[in-house]
């Protein structure tokens, strides 16, 4: 069994609103409260970077899934909404919206696009911050799959 191991560093000079530098691997930024939670907005912010790690796992997952079924790619993109609440204080990551849009290369058969709806759906549960957050963030898909020029 092979294991991986990624590293973080941060920094944090003190108080809520100030704001604080993480670096891993090529991830180097500033972070901090985001402007919607009353924080400065400097940087990136736990909230974004699940959003971020979730929806690029994802895509990730999606377009080797899709390579390995040889179906005929000509464009991917991937829009994604995280929603978060708060209630009484307490702030809760409720769920992840992904958004793909696939569009398959003109001449895809049904067949293709039936097995690209099936991969949309296995792709979310297959990957791994999807599996990491099971249980505690709901992920949902409103994918817009097509074939070029029909």
């Amino acid at each position: 069994m092979a294991r991986h191991h990624f590293t973080l560093e941060a920094s944090w000079p003190g108080g809520r609103n100030q704001s604080g530098y993480i670096k891993a691997g090529n991830l180097e930024t500033q972070i901090s409260i985001p402007p919607e939670m009353d924080g400065p907005g400097i940087g990136t912010n736990p909230d974004e970077m699940l959003l971020g790690a979730a929806s690029t796992c994802y895509l990730i997952t999606l377009a080797a899934m899709i390579e390995r079924a040889e179906l005929p790619l000509q464009h991917m993109e991937l829009n994604s909404v995280g929603e978060v609440d708060v209630t009484n204080g307490v702030i809760t990551y409720k769920r992840i919206i992904h958004k793909p849009i696939v569009i398959l290369q003109k001449g895809a058969t049904d067949k293709q696009l039936q097995r690209l709806q099936n991969i949309i759906s296995q792709a979310e549960s297959s990957c791994m911050i999807s599996r990491a957050i099971k249980g505690n963030v709901a992920v949902e898909l409103e994918e817009n799959l097509s074939v070029s020029g029909v």
